[in-house]
C-alpha cells in the first residue's frame, strides 16, 4: 500500500530493547520493532500480551523501563512535544471529547502542535481541518454534535482530528471496536486509502486476523509481550502461529477475496472439531 515514489526518512520510529511496566507489571519485554515508514502495520494477539502498552509507548505516553523508542534515530524522550505531536499521532481505544462539542471544533484541535506560543489560527489550519473533514466523509456534519453521532461516525470523526494534526506516522488502537462488520471495513478501507493517498505511516492493534491480514502490510504478533512472529501477513500467519498466540485451533486459508490470509476456527458446532 505504499505510495510509488513516495519520500520517508529511512528509520522511521523504532522501539529498541523496549521495556514497559503498566501498573508496576511488566508488559513489554523487550521488544526490537521497526515501523516502516509508508507502510501499515497491523499489530494482534490475545488480550493481555501487550498491544496497547506498546502503542502508548511508541507514542511517549509511557516512560519505558528500559531500551528506547527512536523518530529517525532521534530519542522521542529528548524531541519537543509539539515537534512529536507534528510527527506521530495516537488515536488512543476510548478517546472522550468534551460533553457537547462539535465536530468542526473537535476536530480543529487537531491544528494544536502547528501552533506557537501565541500562534493564531490561520487560513492553513482551516484548509487542514476542511481536507480532513473531507477526506474523512463528515464534512456534512460539521456543525452536528459528537455526542449525536453513530459509533462509525464517532470513529471517522476522531480519525478526522487526527488527520488535521498532518502526522506522518498514524497510531491507532483498537480502531474498529464496537463497530458492526459495515462500520469495519469503512474505517479500514478509510485508512488504507490515507495511506494510498497521503502516504501516511498507519500503525493499529487490530483484532481480527482476517481483517488485519487483509489491510497490512506488516504484521507483528505478539505472545506475552514479546514479539513472537513479524513479517507480510501471507508469509508468517500459519495455523501453527495462530494455535501458539491465541491458543485457537484454525484452518488458514486463502481468502476468497483478495488472497490474503483467513483464520477459519474449528469447533464443534461446525463438525470440524
Amino acid at each position: 500500500m505504499t505510495p510509488a515514489g513516495s519520500a520517508h526518512p529511512a528509520e522511521g520510529l523504532r522501539g529498541e530493547d523496549l521495556r514497559l511496566r503498566y501498573d508496576g507489571a511488566d508488559v513489554v519485554r523487550g521488544i526490537d520493532l521497526r515501523i516502516r515508514p509508508g507502510a501499515v502495520t497491523a499489530i494482534v494477539g490475545a488480550n493481555g500480551c501487550g498491544k496497547s502498552t506498546l502503542l502508548r509507548g511508541l507514542a511517549r505516553q509511557l516512560v519505558p523501563h528500559a531500551g528506547s523508542v527512536t523518530l529517525d534515530g532521534a530519542d522521542v524522550r529528548r524531541l519537543p512535544s509539539r515537534e512529536l505531536a507534528r510527527r506521530v499521532g495516537l488515536l488512543p481505544q476510548q478517546p472522550s471529547a468534551p460533553e457537547g462539542i462539535g465536530v468542526a471544533d473537535l476536530v480543529s484541535r487537531g491544528r494544536y502542535p502547528h501552533h506557537g506560543f501565541l500562534g493564531g489560527w490561520d487560513a492553513t489550519d482551516s484548509a487542514a481541518v476542511a481536507a480532513a473533514l473531507e477526506e474523512t466523509g463528515v464534512s456534512e456534519l460539521a456543525s452536528a454534535s459528537v455526542d449525536q453521532l453513530s459509533g462509525g461516525q464517532r470513529q471517522r470523526v476522531w480519525i478526522a482530528l487526527a488527520l488535521a494534526q498532518e502526522p506522518e506516522i498514524l497510531l491507532l488502537d483498537e480502531p474498529t471496536t464496537f463497530l458492526d462488520l459495515a462500520h469495519q471495513l469503512e474505517v479500514l478501507d478509510l485508512l488504507a486509502r490515507l495511506n494510498r493517498v497521503r502516504g501516511t505511516t498507519v500503525a493499529m492493534v487490530l483484532h481480527d486476523l482476517g481483517l488485519a491480514a487483509r489491510y497490512a502490510d506488516d504484521l507483528v504478533v505478539l505472545k506475552e509481550g514479546r514479539i513472537l512472529a513479524a513479517g507480510a501477513p501471507g508469509e508468517v500467519l500459519d495455523a501453527e502461529l495462530v494455535a501458539d498466540a491465541f491458543g485457537l485451533d484454525a484452518l488458514v486459508i486463502p481468502d476468497p477475496v483478495t488472497g490474503t490470509p483467513l483464520v477459519v476456527p474449528r469447533g464443534t458446532a461446525s463438525g470440524l472439531g
